[in-house]
């Protein structure tokens, strides 16, 4: 019998056995052969701490940071001390808890073709062991934190600059960085900074571009004025040809509460009244011009749209795809 597993016609045992094997792989790639895997899907699928989609040519991805206990639901997300009784019911009516909730984190990522653009930073060590994902998360996507160029940061809370310099070392090392003016200078300007300030801001004040609103970031992503979670917090509205995405950041607060009951604010908001008149005037855009958005603690994915129903209005959830 020939050692090249053919004689007189018939098939020797070791080749029918890497024929068998070769057609089981093909078989679970739906097909086709092991060869032409990599080229069938040059790209991650949805789910691996990322989900990717498009606005207009550009290239837009929500990424997990992770995700945390809320040890009381009410008032961390519903602070106003007279409307507790109708937050609860309305949780309840969701099927949400009142008590042991659960906070998410999300990150954006920008591929506009010429700029990567990374939409705050997540927890970093800040957090419990349950965050802090953003980098791990960025590589299963297939994103090294050296392609970032550009990194913006909607306001100073520690949930959104914790993964900019964390250990005293720069995560996005090639990276400009870009804040508004107002947010940084309130910080900066604290007798006692917080600690996540002093980590991540300060140690790099003068790598930081200061920008207004209506001051682009990169041709196609402009900041957007949403002041009242903290005093200059930016929202970023993302263009590309006829379609627009508004990337809220904790502009928009919890995706039930705060669109259901107009006027309510967070215990995480500095100025309550301000925050939710800015919620309701911003809900009310993107509703009538049908503007994708996403929000940086509404659930993973945290993108759909905002439509009006009745005197309130509703988070739609975009329908997941691969």
């Amino acid at each position: 019998m020939s050692s090249q597993g053919v004689v007189a016609g018939r098939v020797t045992r070791r080749q029918l056995l890497k024929t068998a094997a070769a057609a089981g792989v093909a078989a679970a790639l739906g097909g086709q052969p092991a060869a032409s895997a990599q080229t069938a899907c040059p790209q991650a699928t949805n789910g691996a701490g990322f989900y990717r989609f498009r606005v207009g040519s550009f290239t837009v991805m929500v990424l997990a940071d992770g995700t945390a206990p809320v040890p009381r639901v009410l008032p961390t997300w519903g602070a106003n001390p007279d409307r507790q009784e109708e937050f609860r019911r309305t949780l309840e009516s969701y099927f949400l808890p009142v008590i042991d909730g659960v906070n998410s984190y999300h990150p954006v990522l920008v591929d506009t073709g010429r700029n990567k653009v990374l939409i705050d930073t997540g927890l970093g060590p800040l957090g419990p062991a349950t965050t802090g994902k953003l980098a791990q998360h960025l590589r299963n996507a297939g994103v090294n934190p050296e392609d970032v160029d550009t990194v913006f940061i909607t306001h100073c809370h520690p949930d959104h600059i914790g993964g900019l310099n964390p250990q005293g070392r720069p995560a996005f090392p090639r990276a400009r960085l870009v804040i508004g003016e107002l947010e940084f200078n309130f910080w900066t300007s604290q007798a006692q900074p917080t600690p996540a300030v002093q980590q991540n801001i300060l140690p790099l004040r003068d790598r930081f571009v200061r920008v207004r609103a209506g001051q682009e970031i990169v041709p196609g992503l402009v900041a957007v004025e949403s002041f009242g979670h903290t005093p200059g917090h930016l929202s970023v509205r993302v263009q590309s040809g006829n379609e627009s995405l508004l990337v809220f950041g904790d502009a928009a607060g919890h995706y039930i509460l705060s669109l259901r009951h107009l006027g309510s604010y967070l215990v995480f908001d500095m100025n309550g009244p301000q925050a939710a008149a800015v919620r309701r005037r911003l809900f009310a855009e993107v509703a009538d011009q049908g503007t994708l958005i996403t929000a940086y603690h509404f659930p993973f994915p945290a993108v759909g749209r905002i439509r009006r129903v009745d005197d309130h209005f509703e988070f739609v959830p975009a329908v997941w795809t691969w």
